[in-house]
């Protein structure tokens, strides 16, 4: 009971004030904004990574998991449950998507049909997302992967791979 009060006030604190403060990345108030958000997504999902970086203007919910010295990029959108491994970096405008909509019956509007279930998605060690990639549900990206600027990954991406598109394909192997 008293965990999920602290976990509601560290939630309101961070959406009120600590996504809106400067990005890492401005010199004078860059790194306590960053302390700040930081130690607010511990609060909220009780992790115990070690310097993350979540820049202004993002949202996540309670069950992303970020691993140590893992980053993510101003305006990106996380759903849970995500998990992200160590030394991952994200770029701005990301989106990561668990579920989506049902649209299997044709004689109920789309908007009635309610969501498909969650689909974890997985981000391995040492990955690199560009600017404004989207991930769909149920996606692994392997350890080493580079996903190029405004993909949509929605299929697993292999180890060490760099892929990039609409759909995303694969351009070429790391090794």
């Amino acid at each position: 009971m008293i965990k999920t009060i602290r976990r509601e006030i560290c939630r309101f604190f961070y959406e009120a004030i600590a996504k809106h403060l400067p990005r890492t990345s401005c010199r004078i108030f860059g790194m306590p904004s960053c302390k700040w958000r930081d130690h607010l997504y511990r609060c909220i999902t009780g992790s115990k990574a070690k310097k993350i970086n979540i820049n202004r203007m993002c949202h996540f919910e309670n069950d992303v998991i970020i691993g140590d010295r893992s980053g993510i990029g101003a305006n990106s959108f996380l759903h849970g449950p995500t998990t992200i491994g160590k030394c991952v970096m994200i770029g701005s405008d990301c989106y990561i998507y668990t579920r989506n909509h049902e649209f299997d019956r044709t004689d109920i509007p789309m908007i009635d049909q309610g969501f498909k279930g969650k689909k974890e998605v997985i981000i391995e060690d040492d990955v690199w997302i560009g600017s404004r990639v989207t991930i769909l549900p149920g996606v692994r990206i392997g350890k080493g992967s580079i996903i190029g600027a405004g993909a949509v990954v929605t299929k697993d991406v292999e180890p060490y791979s760099i892929v990039g598109g609409v759909p995303a394909k694969l351009i070429k192997k790391r090794k």
